[in-house]
């Protein structure tokens, strides 16, 4: 064999013919290799497909322990900067509205029923681990025709979201507007605010958004306290201090229904949190812990909305804005909108995140790329990301009466989501045995309870919005698509 491959090689160009017929010679007197090529993985028994198996279960057995490492603390910090924004300081305004017993009633009666629904959705979600978002209980909740309710609930849950992130798009144009002193078209504004909604959403995971959370926390008492005690030493130093605010205990005088029930639907979406608990729980990783976090969020949301909405009323009175720190003079309130940045931003781009986790989750149910730990699998989801904001400061911009349509989709969803939908939930999933038994009184009475507000909220709100916006369209104060407004 060596003799023959030395000949071969030593051919000059004449002798190809009879280099081709000793090098065929050869191969034919070699015995052939009953084993096939060998790799450092075939000599270990395992296949390309085996591999490729191997490779795939890593992944998930990755994305599954990212996904699951959120605890209860961090829960609690998640639902307070789903629900708490620069909406708690429009509260002094309800106040006024309604009148300082009234609303704190209110504040406190709505707060402890939130509470209470959440309770509820957590059982759900105890009850049925599989359930990972408001879309799938909606298909657990409409039994045999499960895919009507799980796209009912999952449209309901995208378009309340995008709206909401519109709106922290415009709430971030105005307070840079303010910070600059309008010298500059609030859509360049709204388009930063767009930019850095984006940026903050990209984190996938509920874990990572909680860290930014302790911030958006801060941020918030920082914003709440600088308003409190900048209109309380206004009032101290006004003509006749303390005692010459003008704030009344009851309504106003010639209050309208609208009026009155736009006030009380801003105390009602303040406790809102429940829209993405079944998204925050399913990455705990030890979700019968839920009501810890459930008990600590809702007692620190009704502290803060009842010391905002009660302190700066009485300290500003009957000339009170909203949001409150407006009322603060505009050095004051310019120091205050700084401050209050980064909840602007931060609560709104967790919207971004719950919704774009159900819809991710949807589009790649049956793909490793839903973990989002390969490449393709974060180009997929900051795709989304990019999409999904852009659709929100777009929706924002171009619709003339979106804060209408914002409270009128608030009226509709939010009144389910948070209040009646966990009440049907109770008797359709949960209740075992009758109703109204011993064991199941107390909570039955309070789902009705929660069943009643939401029902209200749904009805009523539906119209004080849908008499806003005849109102608004009639008189022409509506904004034009695309252009430049006041703060």
């Amino acid at each position: 064999m060596t003799d023959a491959i030395i000949n071969s090689s030593a051919s000059g160009p004449g002798k190809d013919s009879k280099s081709t017929k000793d090098n065929a010679d050869v191969e034919q007197t070699q015995p052939r290799n009953p084993w096939p090529e060998m790799n450092d993985a075939t000599m270990l028994g395992e296949t390309s497909e085996e591999l490729r198996n191997d490779r795939l279960k890593q992944i998930a057995a990755q994305g599954n322990a990212h996904f699951h490492r959120l605890g209860w603390k961090r829960l609690a910090i998640v639902t307070i900067v789903e629900a708490v924004a620069l909406g708690a300081l429009s509260l002094p305004q309800a106040y006024h509205t309604l009148g300082m017993f009234p609303g704190v009633f209110l504040t406190l009666t709505l707060g402890a029923i939130s509470i209470f629904t959440s309770y509820l959705v957590g059982q759900v979600k105890l009850a049925h681990p599989d359930v990972a978002n408001y879309a799938d209980a909606g298909r657990l909740l409409f039994g045999r025709y499960g895919r009507i309710g799980y796209e009912i609930f999952g449209a309901a849950l995208v378009l309340e979201l995008v709206m909401v992130v519109g709106s922290h798009a415009l709430t971030g144009a105005i307070a840079l507007g303010d910070i600059n002193g309008g010298k500059t078209c609030s859509i360049v504004f709204s388009a930063v605010s767009a930019i850095i909604l984006l940026v903050l959403a990209i984190p996938p995971s509920f874990t990572e958004v909680a860290i930014l959370g302790y911030i958006d926390f801060v941020s918030i008492l920082a914003a709440i306290g600088i308003t409190v005690i900048a209109t309380g030493i206004q009032a101290s130093n006004s003509a006749g201090g303390l005692s010459g605010v003008q704030w009344s205990a009851w309504p106003k005088e010639g209050i309208t229904f609208t009026e009155a029930f736009v006030a009380v639907s801003n105390i009602i979406f303040a406790f809102s949190f429940a829209i993405g608990q079944f998204s925050f729980m399913d990455e705990m990783h030890t979700p019968t812990d839920y009501m810890k976090s459930i008990w600590a969020s809702g007692f620190i949301q009704i502290c803060i909305y009842t010391l905002t909405g009660a302190l700066c009323y009485a300290f500003v009175g009957d000339v009170v804005q909203s949001p409150a720190l407006l009322s603060a003079g505009p050095l004051i309130s310019k120091i205050a909108f700084g401050v209050a940045i980064p909840v602007i931003f931060i609560s709104g781009s967790i919207n971004s995140t719950v919704a774009l986790r159900y819809i991710h989750g949807r589009m790649y149910k049956n793909s490793p790329l839903r973990y989002i730990n390969t490449p393709m699998g974060w180009a997929s989801w900051i795709i989304l990301v990019v999409i999904f904001t852009i659709i929100a400061w777009v929706i924002a911009e171009a619709i003339p009466i979106f804060s209408d349509l914002l409270s009128l989709a608030s009226a509709l969803f939010v009144s389910g989501f948070s209040f009646y939908i966990p009440a049907v939930m109770w008797f359709a999933i949960l209740c075992k045995g009758k109703p109204f038994d011993r064991e199941n009184l107390l909570i039955s009475l309070g789902s009705i309870l929660a069943f009643i507000i939401g029902a209200v909220t749904l009805v009523a709100g539906t119209y004080a919005t849908i008499s806003d916006i005849i109102h608004t369209t009639s008189e022409g104060s509506a904004h034009k698509p695309f252009a430049c407004r006041s703060s």
